[in-house]
């Protein structure tokens, strides 16, 4: 991983951290691949039971796109002898967002994202990817896509109306604005709104207490919301058949049943 993104695995919690704090975080080419690449390790990685996605600095969480880097790729794309097809920067919604976004969403594992400030554009995106979002008092959101004339990306066109509803994420959407923290949580955005010199601090302890649970229940509960938002309800109940006899066929299910039989806390193994 390159420096501007860091990544670390401790007791089965992965922790990735966005590290450009003198340019708020934003999203430049390497930043993208780098990023990409830490969020697909540690979905893909067994041994990684939870995530922590968070950003070095106390301005930004991440600012989306980096537009110093983006105008200079845009005259780039558009010069005599380019070898970029017009609109080849654009690739990086293929190449970089959808890949990040997948692996968040997608991971069989629980993904926290510690917002420490301003998260905006794809920022805003990648954190409405994670499942749980912990934000610092000081932080607000931002869609910023129609303020530089773009449309939505980073799965903000579907993540934001499911969480917020499509009137008002339409309204966000066609009228950026930045929205506080307390707003935020009103909204659903935020699940959890702390003191901005707490955060590290709460967002580890809860993703560390992610980390030690039970990883095939979560893994069910992440895949049983998502089929639920888009299916009829026979077709949910089928999936909640399906998921929880695997669940119910889980090491972690015998040893949490054997715990509450005893009267013991459970140690769950992840599997």
């Amino acid at each position: 991983m390159t420096g501007t993104v860091l990544y670390e695995v401790s007791d089965g919690l992965a922790t990735i951290t966005l590290n450009r704090p003198e340019a708020m975080n934003a999203l430049d080419v390497a930043t993208k691949a780098a990023l990409r690449d830490a969020v697909r390790s540690a979905a893909d990685d067994d041994a990684v039971r939870a995530v922590l996605l968070t950003a070095a600095g106390e301005r930004a969480f991440c600012v989306g796109q980096d537009l110093k880097e983006h105008i200079g790729l845009l005259a780039a794309d558009r010069s005599p002898g380019s070898d970029e097809a017009p609109g080849g920067t654009m690739s990086t919604v293929r190449e970089h967002y959808n890949p990040i976004v997948r692996a968040l969403a997608g991971a069989r594992k629980p993904v926290v994202a510690a917002v420490n400030g301003v998260a905006a554009g794809a920022g805003f995106g990648f954190a409405l990817a994670a499942d749980y979002r912990i934000v610092a008092d000081t932080a607000s959101f931002n869609t910023s896509f129609a303020g530089v004339a773009l449309t939505a990306d980073s799965g903000i066109s579907w993540t934001l109306p499911r969480v917020v509803g499509p009137g008002r994420a339409t309204d966000l959407l066609l009228f950026p604005r930045s929205i506080g923290a307390q707003e935020a949580y009103e909204l659903g955005i935020a699940n959890r709104v702390v003191p901005a010199g707490e955060l590290r601090g709460a967002a580890e302890q809860l993703a560390r207490a992610l980390a030690e649970g039970p990883t095939v229940a979560y893994a069910a509960l992440k895949e049983s919301v998502a089929y639920g938002l888009s299916h009829s309800l026979q077709e949910t109940l089928e999936k909640e058949d399906e998921l929880q006899t695997r669940a119910g066929a889980s090491e972690d299910h015998m040893i949490a049943v054997r715990a509450f039989v005893n009267k013991e806390k459970p140690t769950y193994l992840g599997r």
